[in-house]
Order: structure tokens, then sequence, then C-alpha cells
């Protein structure tokens, strides 16, 4: 069947609300497409122990301050699936759920984006995928011949999937630290951590806020021809959460260089020797899930969409929400994302307009 409405998003995780959201104000005819069967988006497929970076209020999509979560400063994963489902409710945003889309095409003057149940034509199109359903695995030698359990970030719960084992944890960014710190207090889990180059850790009073404003003025310094500030890279990579930072201080957090390969059955190392492994997890982070928009032919160099703001430079009637700084400061965090959706959708109320 095919269907028609002025806006389709795509995605209806934090940047697909927030887009809802902007687009309700419009008064806006538009539909999100989900792909997950509940509300929560990738924030519901997270390890047990994860905790946002910031205090509730810091961590709010538009419109609607996420309450804090009693006895937790920083609000845990749950938390924040209540809260989207909570937000979306509020919002009587037209969530469809769950929907596949397979790809968007042009057709005339219109986009149709096709999906496992039907096909929609709009006039603009809100791409709001997000990176989690693609995580990035590295080309490590020997990966292949390793005997033992491998995952990605995407595939950890808990450290006691691991009990009696030794697990690298590959990775010196947020991800790697937290599960590294998860699993190096618990007992029965023998871990090692491995980083590319030694971990740099953001001073402990530092959280999300202080990387939402960093992003922010890196951006308008861009804006306006300025010396780049360097953003949330001139502060460090990783987050000293309160788990990881008890982790370190106890002596039970420390970073070993990146192994040259693997082995039928661990690690071996620059210098030849070699360690035992039972599991490998890789904390090697994502790329934008993007595959359904290959049939537009917008990818430049280096598989990359390039966007002015959020607006496809070779596609006016698509937009890219929430994939990281490229569509916009922080737009891939909950703070982030809602003033680069409301540009996206002022771009889009403009374009319909004519």
């Amino acid at each position: 069947m095919t269907r028609q409405t002025d806006v389709v998003v795509i995605g209806g995780g934090q940047a697909g609300l927030a887009a809802g959201y902007h687009l309700r104000r419009k008064k806006l005819d538009f539909v999100i497409l989900d792909a997950q069967g509940t509300p929560g988006g990738a924030w519901q497929h997270t390890w047990d122990s994860l905790h946002m970076f910031s205090p509730a209020a810091f961590s709010s999509l538009p419109g609607r301050i996420m309450p804090a979560q009693p006895g937790h400063e920083y609000p845990d994963a749950g938390h924040v699936v209540e809260y989207l489902s909570d937000y979306e409710q509020r919002y009587e945003l037209p969530v469809h759920r769950p929907v596949r889309v397979q790809q968007v095409r042009r057709d005339g003057d219109r986009l149709w984006v096709e999906t496992d149940k039907d096909i929609w034509s709009a006039r603009a199109v809100v791409s709001a995928t997000g990176t989690w359903w693609r995580p990035f695995l590295p080309a490590t030698p020997g990966r292949n011949d390793f005997a033992g359990r491998q995952l990605h970030t995407t595939g950890y719960r808990r450290p006691s999937d691991f009990s009696g084992q030794r697990v690298v944890v590959v990775g010196g960014g947020n991800s790697g630290a937290q599960i590294a710190a998860d699993l190096a207090t618990h007992d029965g889990v023998d871990p090692t951590w491995v980083t590319q180059r030694p971990p740099r850790f953001l001073a402990d009073d530092i959280d999300g806020r202080a990387l939402f404003d960093a992003a922010t003025a890196r951006r308008r310094a861009l804006d306006e021809g300025r010396t780049d500030t360097g953003g949330v890279a001139s502060l460090g990579d990783i987050v000293a959460v309160p788990p990881v930072r008890e982790a370190r201080d106890a002596g039970l957090l420390k970073a070993s260089p990146m192994f040259t390969r693997l082995t039928a059955d661990g690690i071996e190392r620059a210098d030849g020797t070699r360690a035992t492994a039972d599991a490998v997890i890789w904390c090697t982070g994502f790329r934008p899930a993007l595959s359904h928009l290959a049939p537009l032919g917008l990818r430049g160099p280096r598989g990359h969409i390039p966007t002015h703001g959020t607006r496809a430079a070779g596609e006016p009637r698509l937009h890219l929400l929430g994939y990281g700084d490229w569509t916009g400061p922080a737009s891939a965090t909950l703070i982030g994302v809602g003033r680069p959706a409301r540009d996206t959708t002022a771009e889009i109320a403009e374009l319909l307009s004519r």
C-alpha cells in the first residue's frame, strides 16, 4: 500500500522524537517510522550498569525536562527509556512500529520511503537512525583465528556473563573504560584493557554539561571563521563517571598498549609476548546507519554524505539528524539534538511552503 504524508522521520529514538516535537509545533503532517518494537531507541539495548554523563535536568529533549531518578545523580538507561516512552505519549507523536525502512528513493517531486509494510510518499524525509545499529570492528590480524568469544559493545550486558574468564576489552573511549571498570570490579573476572594510546580522562568535575558547551563553542567558532577550539576532543576522551573513577582510583583500571594480533587462544603484543583470553569485547565505536539512503547516491569521499547543517548537500528534501557533530554540535546526545531538530523542521517548513 502507498501512503502519503508531508514528512517521514526514519527512526523513533531521541533524534526522531525531537524532530517529531518540532514538526508537531509547526503543524505539519508527518509520521515517525521506528524499527524497534517498543519505545526507547538504542537505550533499551545497552548494558545493565550504564548511566548517563549528566544529571537528568541536563539530559532532556525539547519541551520536557527529564525528571530526576531517585537515588541517582546520573540516570541509568532504564530511566531514559521511561522518559522517552513518556515523551512520545505526552506529545502524541505518530510513531509506527515495528517498521523497517528498506530504502529511500526519488520519484518526481517526492521521496519514496519503502518499508517492510508500506511505501510512504513524502515531500521531505528526516533520517534519524543513529549509529548503534552499525557497530565498527577494526581489521585486526588474526581476528578470524581467535577461538574464543568476540562481541562488540552492543552485545555486552553484565560482568557475570564472563565469570571465571579472561577478557580483553579493546578501546580507549567511554564505552571501553566503563565496560573495563564494570568487569574489573566483579569477582571472578580477569579483564585486560587495551588502548591505541594512553587513555585521556577528563577532569573529575566535567560531565555532559561541559561537553555540550565545548561542542557548541567549537561549532560557533568554526561558523564565525575563528580558530578551532578543539571542542570535546581538546578536553579528553573519557568522562570520569563514578564507576570509572572508583575503579581508576582503586588501581583496577590500567590500560595496556594495543596488541598486534589475535591468536587462536589470546593476543600477541608488539614485543612478541602472548597472553591467553577467553573473550574479546570490541569497544571500537560505530558508523552512521545510512544504508537505506544508498539509492539516492549521495555518498562523497570516504562514504560520508556531505551536509549543510542537517540538510543533505545533494538532496534538499533530505535531512540527517543526530549522527554526531557533523549534523549539529553534540547532536548524538539528548541535550544536543534539540537545536538541530528545531533548525531542521524550520528548513522543512520553508521548503514545503514554496
